[in-house]
């Protein structure tokens, strides 16, 4: 696999930094300013602290006024031409461009406003990163749809992202994901998924890290890598097995269609994949994408969440293991599994499928 080109780094008119990432063997010169008049951006997410289950909840107010499905001659994330006014993206053309986000939950310290004690002793200042990551510069893609040698270029993009969100002190945790379709809650339409540095670890990661601690403890081995194994061995609902990664419909899924794709090496994190296990990603991931499009007759895009469960940076990282956690919330063509009281109030989850007959479901659309 030739290497596709390192990030070229640019600066927005409010001082947000973009990174535009080309395809391997396309020539880009990088050349184009935003003129935009942008005041620089002040950021006062806060987070505070639940003391009836241990969660930090952030309260980002200032997401209220960000842009809510715009028209596609108004969309921020394509391109900036002559014939438009100028978008979050100055270039006239792109291939994969990432850039911190103009609403985000979570911003890098400012030291002048840190010293501030304007919340109560329990809150903090939402300290972290907020990135939106802009797949294609087509308005109208989808990322199953986009040639292969572009999701070399998006593997790549959450890799660089990963390793430099990490290096910052005040991240615990980075967080990789695309939400697509309206139903989901997306306001642009436009392929992109985002990037969170968290300055927490996240309750799903303390979760699973606690169940894996008490496995670890009563058997000295990773409670991640048993359970794939064990779903490898199984076979009734694996619908991919390749060289270095397999994927499966988790035994206790949640979601009306659930994929989890692990790699069979033991590693924690994006960065830490080799060239051949980010080769077959890049593969599997886009086959995955294509099946689910394909799950239910008659719909040609299923809205999903792709999220990437990556280790923590400092804490219980040794429990961690990448994996990719797929899912759709549509349970039928036309109904969506709404998160009602059971779920909602009691986080007691009811399935409305059963796992075996979505892998199969799955495997026949390979």
């Amino acid at each position: 696999m030739t290497p596709a080109p390192g990030p070229t780094r640019r600066t927005l008119a409010d001082g947000r930094h973009i990174f535009y990432f080309d395809d391997a063997g396309t020539t880009h010169t990088r050349t184009a300013r935003d003129l935009r008049e942008l005041p620089s951006a002040t950021i006062e997410s806060q987070m505070r602290y639940d003391v009836l289950t241990g969660e930090w909840i952030t309260m980002a107010s200032h997401r209220m006024t960000r842009t809510h499905l715009p028209t596609t001659a108004e969309c921020p994330l394509c391109p900036t031409t002559l014939a438009g006014a100028p978008t979050e993206i100055p270039e006239a053309n792109y291939d994969v461009a990432v850039f911190e986000n103009r609403f985000p939950s979570f911003a890098p310290a400012q030291d002048e406003l840190l010293s501030a004690n304007r919340f109560g002793p329990d809150d903090r200042r939402a300290v972290g990163h907020c990135e939106v990551m802009c797949f294609s510069s087509d308005h109208t893609a989808s990322v199953g749809e986009l040639p292969a040698e572009r999701l070399r270029t998006i593997v790549g993009a959450w890799i660089s992202r990963t390793e430099e969100l990490s290096a910052d002190p005040s991240v615990e945790q980075v967080f990789c994901f695309e939400n697509r379709g309206e139903e989901i809650g997306v306001t642009l339409t436009h392929p992109h998924g985002q990037i969170y540095a968290y300055p927490y670890v996240t309750p799903r990661t303390q979760a699973i890290l606690a169940q894996a601690d008490k496995h670890f403890q009563s058997t000295g081995r990773s409670l991640l890598a048993d359970v794939l194994a064990f779903e490898r061995q199984d076979g009734a609902r694996v619908v991919y097995a390749g060289e270095h990664w397999s994927a499966y419909v988790p035994a206790a899924a949640r979601w009306p269609i659930e994929i989890h794709l692990a790699p069979h090496r033991d590693i924690p994190d994006l960065p830490s994949l080799n060239t051949e296990e980010r080769e077959e990603l890049a593969y599997v991931y886009q086959d995955l994408l294509r099946r689910i499009d394909s799950f239910y007759p008659g719909i040609d895009r299923v809205p999903y969440i792709a999220a990437w469960h990556q280790a923590p940076i400092r804490i219980d990282r040794h429990l961690g293991r990448l994996h990719l956690q797929l899912f759709s919330i549509l349970r039928a063509p036309g109904k969506l599994k709404y998160l009602a009281g059971s779920e909602s109030a009691m986080g007691a989850w009811i399935s409305d499928t059963v796992p075996e007959a979505v892998a199969t479901r799955l495997r026949e659309l390979a």
